[in-house]
């Protein structure tokens, strides 16, 4: 066994035992204000790092994975949901959040008009209602034009709510030189 099997596998068997009844705290629900359908958001109380009114959070999320199963939504949707969940649950003003999600790769079936979705997963397309709310919270939603000419993917047959941009990495590059924060999912 290599020095770094014996740590890793110990990690595993630690994360997979339950927590005994006398420590289990009573936490309250996460609650999900702006992205119902995202992860909710706890408050921490006396958090070291604690979302903070005066600060503008900028991020700009790299959407590559495709969800688990069809009828989940993509990962990096749910994570910019959520954040966008934790400000709100903070109440921070959503002005506050400068928020970018790009598309490209497997994450780019997530962003099909139902139509076309349903077509190819048999499910409606859980993302559209995610993507809606996220435009509406003022969230930039873009997709790789590269990936879109690569694959012959007709812009016609993705959401309204997201605009083509000529590359994924010309996306990324441009916000992270503007101090955006990369998260990739």
């Amino acid at each position: 066994m290599n020095r770094f099997a014996l740590p890793i596998a110990l990690a595993g068997t630690l994360a997979a035992v339950p927590v005994p009844p006398a420590f289990a705290a009573p936490w309250p629900a996460p609650r999900a204000p702006v992205i119902p359908q995202a992860s909710g958001y706890i408050a921490i109380p006396r958090a070291a790092i604690p979302p903070v009114a005066s600060r503008t959070y900028r991020a700009i999320y790299n959407a590559t994975l495709a969800a688990a199963r069809p009828d989940q939504i993509l990962p990096a949707l749910d994570m910019a949901g959520s954040e966008l969940n934790a400000l709100g649950v903070a109440g921070i003003p959503l002005a506050r959040a400068k928020f970018v999600v790009v598309f490209h790769d497997a994450a780019m079936d997530g962003i099909l008009r139902d139509d076309r979705y349903r077509t190819k997963y048999g499910v409606p397309n859980p993302n559209l209602a995610v993507l809606a709310g996220l435009r509406k919270a003022g969230v930039e939603l873009y997709v790789c034009g590269q990936n879109l000419a690569m694959i012959h993917l007709d812009p016609a047959a993705i959401s309204r709510d997201v605009a083509v941009a000529s590359d994924a990495l010309i996306v990324l590059m441009t916000y992270q030189n503007q101090g955006y924060a990369l998260l990739s999912y």
